[in-house]
């Protein structure tokens, strides 16, 4: 049984433009191998990982403190402390978590640790694709990287 204290961990941050947050990544410390599992504390005003969604891997969040608004599967709506919300592979479970309050918002974040697996990102038509490893993971990964949705190469060509 793996069991860490959250209060043993140490935030990391990331700060990206409008993509703020901490994170501890709580499966990870513990152990964890097929589910992830990380708590995220959102500031006032920041946004979580660019809108997204998994071709392999189900994500979900549990909303611990405060208030905000989930843009999910093209609509906005507010969630709050207690709200659980799934997110199924494929563009239907596409999201990211805003907060446009006033008070941080805490959560925890889950998935599988499906992998393979590819990332789409819709707003800046690119996508990820991850070998080895899953989102979230950190062991070597054998292929890995971020493209356009436009990038082709002819099947002949390569």
């Amino acid at each position: 049984m793996g069991r860490v204290r959250e209060g043993d961990l140490d935030w990391t941050e990331t700060d990206r433009g409008e993509t703020r947050f901490r994170r501890k990544q709580l499966a990870e410390a513990a152990g964890g191998e097929e589910i992830g599992c990380s708590l995220y504390e959102l500031p006032a005003g920041a946004k979580s990982w660019p809108y997204h969604y998994h071709a392999a891997n189900e994500e979900a969040i549990y909303v611990l403190a405060g208030e905000a608004t989930l843009r999910h599967g093209g609509e906005t709506e507010a969630i709050a402390a207690g709200d659980y919300v799934a997110f199924a592979t494929g563009d239907s479970g596409a999201h990211r978590v805003v907060n446009e309050g006033d008070e941080p918002v805490r959560y925890l974040a889950m998935s599988t640790m499906t992998e393979p697996d590819v990332t789409v990102y819709p707003d800046s038509e690119t996508f990820g694709v991850y070998v080895g490893s899953p989102p979230g993971g950190r062991d070597e990964r054998s292929l890995s990287g971020y493209y356009d949705i436009d990038d082709t190469v002819d099947y002949w060509e390569m």
